[in-house]
């Protein structure tokens, strides 16, 4: 038996035994806030999965890895779809700061820091936005004084997503306010739990507040907690960059592929509306726009395998501008589609007249108009594909 069938054999069996029926299918997923309650089955499938390595399966052991080969990672990412398993933690701990500290930090940053991440222990929230630095993100006036063997954070960062519920937040600070705007930035890591920490909701069309503003005043950050170099945090922002549009691309090596199916959901949602003759939707047109969107759609799931066999490192490099704008084009198509095919039952706001079903519809449908805005706007990713991946001319 070669070394990917064993593999193979001996995962499909550990999975069997130990993914717990509750951490099956659709559901909760652990992500590391301590302020969440679990259900059992997800807590003690994030348990197994953390004591295994699996979690951060590509991650060195001493880190809470199991330092799997890049060729069995595969395998095990598709036995765990398989059986439907749901990925036993995701968020941005394994998927952003944990990779950028285990790319870019020293080993004592990489030994208080990864351990933790890998076992779910603590969600992570991330400070990059201002009222005035967006998309200029260089123009940011968050400031971080050294004051001993602390840094004094005073500021505030917008859009930081679930911060209300997240423990630490990673956060761009100029450190150095008198170099150029690109440089004197540092990489800081702070504890949320402290008074100097202030989280203000942000209500959306959607009707749900993901997003938030957060305040610094007088925050502190152990001086030892700037990752990558004091006035270097340009540099070591963009690369965790990298691995956030990974992660919105479904292209990242950190685990949470686990348990996504690779199948388009849409035409089982569009159906009842629709309806079938001859086994064909209705209406021609709306056949027509749906057969061009599974094309799409499965190209766009060709690619993004292509892209992870393809990635040396952990995470990919400027192609991932590519594939994290396309996903998100593909996606919003997919809402407008449905909402097209739904009719006025794609506009219910509550459950008087509207299945639970139809309601969920809507809010996605607008939820998800932020994805070409999240993790870089798709102006920022044009740019990027344009400059970096076809070697355009400014």
């Amino acid at each position: 038996m070669s070394e990917h069938s064993e593999f193979r054999a001996q995962t499909r069996a550990w999975l069997a035994e130990n993914c717990p029926p509750g951490a099956r299918g659709v559901g909760q997923t652990a992500w590391g806030s301590r302020k969440i309650d679990l259900q059992p089955d997800v807590a003690l499938w994030l348990e197994r999965m953390a004591q295994k390595g699996w979690t951060v399966p590509t991650w060195p052991k001493e880190y809470g890895g199991a330092e799997l080969d890049r060729e069995l990672y595969p395998i095990l990412i598709e036995e765990l779809k398989q059986i439907g398993a749901r990925t036993p933690l995701t968020g941005r701990g394994v998927n952003y700061i944990g990779p950028t500290i285990l790319e870019l930090g020293t080993h004592q940053q990489k030994a208080k820091w990864l351990p933790p991440i890998a076992r779910g222990d603590g969600g992570w929230a991330m400070g990059y936005s201002e009222p005035g630095a967006g998309s200029d993100l260089a123009s940011l006036t968050t400031r971080a004084e050294l004051d001993g063997d602390h840094y004094v954070i005073n500021g505030r960062k917008t859009w930081t997503s679930d911060a209300a519920h997240c423990d630490y937040i990673f956060v761009l600070v100029r450190t150095s306010p008198e170099k150029p705007k690109h440089q004197g930035i540092s990489l800081v890591l702070v504890d949320m739990d402290q008074p100097g920490v202030q989280i203000h909701p942000i209500q959306l069309i959607s009707g749900a507040s993901p997003f938030n503003e957060t305040l610094f005043e007088n925050a502190l950050v152990p001086a030892c907690d700037v990752i990558g170099g004091v006035d270097q945090g340009w540099a070591v922002g963009k690369r965790l960059l990298q691995f956030e549009r990974s992660t919105h691309a479904g292209i990242n090596t950190s685990g949470s592929q686990g348990g996504r199916t690779s199948e388009s959901l849409l035409p089982g949602k569009i159906k009842p509306y629709i309806g079938l003759d001859n086994g064909k939707l209705a209406e021609p047109q709306v056949r027509k726009t749906l057969i061009q969107h599974e094309i799409d759609y499965f190209a766009q799931k060709l690619t993004q395998q292509r892209v992870i066999e393809e990635t040396q490192a952990r995470a990919p490099g400027f192609a991932s501008s590519a594939i994290k704008l396309s996903n998100a084009l593909i996606t919003q198509r997919a809402d407008e589609i449905l909402m097209q095919a739904m009719g006025t039952q794609g506009v219910g706001w509550d459950t008087d007249n509207f299945s639970k079903d139809e309601t969920q519809a809507t809010r996605e449908w607008l939820r998800q108009k932020a994805l070409t805005i999240a993790g870089g706007t798709k102006e920022v990713q044009l740019n990027i594909i344009a400059k970096r991946v076809l070697g355009l001319p400014d």
